[in-house]
């Protein structure tokens, strides 16, 4: 029985997929940096070994999967090819995978991992489902259903999929190291639903959505205009967001959901669309949607006293408009103090008037220094250009997060796609400690 070598297990979709195949029955191990990610815990509690990078790690035996980070020169990948052994790259090996299985790729700028977890959730209890969730989080089921992932549109590793269903939730210009402009992105999404088979679910709010081309049917949702699913009479209250929603105009049911945020209602539109056409029970839906705690850094929450301390993942202009928003919606008493990391000098020059406008919603704003990639540096470009754009903007030190202490009956946002949750980890220390 061959064993399965993840050449850089703790990338969020590697690790899941790693944890999917091992919830098979398959024997799985892996190699990464030594670094510690949140994406290694569940590796870690199920017993998959994990291993510093090294070519000692591949032998004859093994099947090896490897993440689009690492090329020809990493000694492991050059060592498979001297044992002549294939590599495959993850989306070509998760593309082959998936075809076992009704599937149903959750792709788009903004809103894919919360949307991807919100699905898996609520079809787990009507049909065996396995899920691969951008957070880091797979689950395996032998007799599954459903195969439910994570889609992501970056260097177009989409193209590898040929899903049954697809839903879209948006399209935006993102990722500015590798699409050229907003065209290109239309472009790339444009080539993924040639590769759908049944069916896709889209936010008619979108734009470009709206004049999506496609072979199979699309199905709109919407809280704007009329859609084939939209969202009326919203209402925040203390639980959460209550909505009705119509179908084709008639009125269908009532739902709730634990979050807040126009963002959640559609990304629970799609679900709700999703598996009206899959003909689940109303009342199921409405259970396992008023029952969804969530996913990992994802507006995850928690109290200290009069502070309520929020990790994020918020990394683009959009996503940190929506979260600063959803915490003035569900805390309109407080003041909203938002922690900011830039990710990437690319995203942060590109977009540095609109991460200024929308910071610009909070109350207070911290900044911390660009957290820039491996492939990345721009000497010319610093925080300080970001900090001169919004007014009041403070710099914070790792070594300064003490300091947030002073605004106590406070909401604290803590943005980004970098290392934020070292600064988030460090205060709540303090805070401990103190305590």
């Amino acid at each position: 029985m061959t064993t399965y070598h993840f050449v850089g297990i703790k990338g969020s979709g590697m690790s899941a997929l790693a944890q999917i195949l091992h919830d098979m029955n398959v024997n799985v191990q892996g190699s990464d940096v030594e670094k510690h990610f949140f994406t290694q815990q569940p590796l870690e509690a199920k017993g998959i070994p994990l291993h510093p990078f090294a070519a000692s790690n591949i032998t004859p035996e093994q099947t090896i999967v490897a993440s689009p980070a690492y090329g020809e020169n990493h000694p492991e990948i050059a060592k498979a090819a001297e044992l002549n052994l294939d590599v495959q790259m993850y989306p070509s090996f998760l593309g082959s995978w998936l075809k076992q299985y009704t599937s149903v790729a959750v792709t788009g700028a903004h809103g894919k991992t919360s949307t991807t977890g919100l699905l898996s959730h609520v079809l787990e209890p009507y049909r065996p489902t396995s899920y691969l969730i951008g957070d880091g989080t797979g689950k395996g089921e032998p007799d599954s259903h459903y195969f439910v992932f994570e889609a992501c549109e970056y260097r177009r590793h989409f193209l590898n999929y040929e899903p049954d269903y697809a839903i879209m939730t948006n399209i935006d210009f993102d990722h500015p190291d590798y699409f050229t402009d907003i065209n290109d992105v239309v472009d790339a999404f444009e080539g993924m639903a040639k590769n759908v088979k049944k069916a896709i679910i889209a936010c008619g709010d979108d734009e470009h959505l709206q004049a999506l081309n496609a072979p199979v049917p699309i199905i709109y949702y919407g809280i704007e205009g009329k859609h084939d699913f939209n969202a009326d009479r919203i209402e925040a209250t203390p639980e959460g967001t209550k909505f009705d929603v119509t179908v084709r105009g008639d009125f269908y049911g009532t739902f709730m959901i634990p979050q807040h945020g126009e963002h959640n209602v559609l990304n629970a539109l799609a679900v709700i669309a999703l598996s009206h056409y899959e003909e689940m029970p109303m009342s199921l839906m409405q259970e396992q949607l008023r029952s969804f705690s969530g996913v990992k850094r994802r507006f995850s929450e928690r109290t200290y006293n009069r502070q309520v301390v929020i990790d994020d993942y918020a990394h683009h202009p959009t996503e940190v408009q929506a979260t600063v928003s959803a915490a003035k919606m569900k805390y309109p008493n407080k003041e909203i103090v938002a922690v900011f990391q830039p990710h990437t000098y690319t995203r942060t020059k590109m977009f540095l008037e609109e991460f200024a406008a929308c910071l610009q919603e909070a109350d207070h704003v911290y900044l911390c220094d660009i957290f820039g990639s491996a492939r990345e540096h721009d000497a010319a470009l610093s925080i300080e250009d970001l900090q001169a754009r919004v007014p009041g903007a403070q710099l914070l030190p790792e070594q300064d997060v003490a300091s947030l202490s002073n605004h106590e009956d406070s909401v604290l946002l803590f943005m980004g796609a970098g290392d934020i949750q070292k600064y988030q980890s460090a205060y709540e220390a303090t805070i401990v400690s103190e305590q």
